[in-house]
C-alpha cells in the first residue's frame, strides 16, 4: 500500500460538520462511536470534566511532525487495544462515516483530518459498544491517563508514537468541534467515543469522551501490535 496521504485537506466546512456516529443510539444492532455537534459551547455551558496526569505533570515535548502517510493500525497497550483502522470519509448528508456495527468492529481514521503524525489534529473514532454484539473497541478509552502510550502504524512503514496528555468528557450539546477538529500547532492525535450512562428512555449516550495525545517520537520496524491491518481488533477485558 502506498504511503501517500489523501489530497483532500480538512476545510472550514469539514471542521464544522456534524459527526453523527451511529447517532449515539443503542438500539438493537447499533452502537456509538461519539458525535460531534455543530454548536460550539456557550458561555453558560457546563465545564467539561478533565483527567490529567499524576501531580499535574507538564505535557511532553512534541516531536517534529511527520510527512503524510495513511494510518493502518492503532495500538494502545494500557487498555489492550490493537485494531486495524478503517478510512472514514463524509456521507452524503455531510456527517462523518462510522465504523460498522458488527462484532469486532475496528476503529477508523477520519480522512478529513491530517494523517497521524502530521502537524494538526488527526482524529480516530471507535465504538464504545456495538449493540447486540457487546463491547466496542474503545470500551476502556476512559481509563487512559496522561503518560500512556499510543502507537499508530502508517502505510509508509513508520510507527508514530504518541503520549496521552489529557482526557475530556463533553456534553454532546456542548461539543467543541473547532477545538477537537480544528488546526493545532503540534502533531496531535484525538481518539473520540461516546461516554456517560445511556438514557434508559432514549437509549442514547449523553456525552463524548476525547483523549488527546501528542507525537513524541517515531521509528521504523515492527511493533508488538502492528500488522497488515487484516487482523480483527482486540480490546481486552470489560
Amino acid at each position: 500500500m502506498s504511503g501517500a496521504a489523501p489530497s483532500r485537506r480538512p476545510g472550514r466546512r469539514n471542521r464544522t460538520v456534524a459527526l453523527a456516529l451511529a447517532a449515539g443510539v443503542l438500539v438493537a444492532g447499533a452502537g456509538c462511536a461519539g458525535s460531534l455537534a455543530t454548536d460550539r459551547p456557550s458561555a453558560g455551558a457546563p465545564a467539561p470534566s478533565s483527567t490529567a496526569g499524576p501531580g499535574g505533570s507538564a505535557s511532553p515535548t512534541a516531536a517534529a511532525p511527520l510527512p503524510a502517510s495513511t494510518p493502518e493500525r492503532l495500538v494502545v497497550p494500557a487498555i489492550g487495544v490493537d485494531t486495524p483502522l478503517l478510512r472514514l470519509g463524509l456521507a452524503a448528508d455531510g456527517t462523518v462515516q462510522v465504523p460498522p456495527i458488527e462484532a469486532n468492529a475496528p476503529a477508523g481514521w477520519y480522512d478529513g483530518s491530517v494523517t497521524p503524525g502530521q502537524r494538526g489534529s488527526s482524529v480516530l473514532l471507535g465504538h464504545v459498544t456495538v449493540g447486540q454484539y457487546g463491547n466496542g473497541v474503545f470500551l476502556k478509552l476512559g481509563q487512559l491517563t496522561a503518560g500512556d502510550r499510543i502507537e499508530v502504524t502508517r502505510a509508509d512503514g513508520t510507527i508514530a508514537d504518541f503520549t496521552v496528555t489529557d482526557t475530556h468528557t463533553y456534553a454532546k450539546s456542548a461539543f467543541p468541534d473547532q477545538q477537537v477538529y480544528g488546526p493545532d500547532p503540534q502533531p496531535v492525535l484525538r481518539l473520540v467515543t461516546c461516554a456517560g450512562s445511556p438514557n434508559p428512555a432514549t437509549r442514547t449516550y449523553p456525552d463524548n469522551l476525547v483523549v488527546t495525545a501528542v507525537l513524541t517520537g517515531s521509528g521504523a520496524g515492527s511493533s508488538a501490535g502492528s500488522g497488515t491491518g487484516s487482523t480483527a481488533p482486540s480490546a481486552h477485558g470489560g
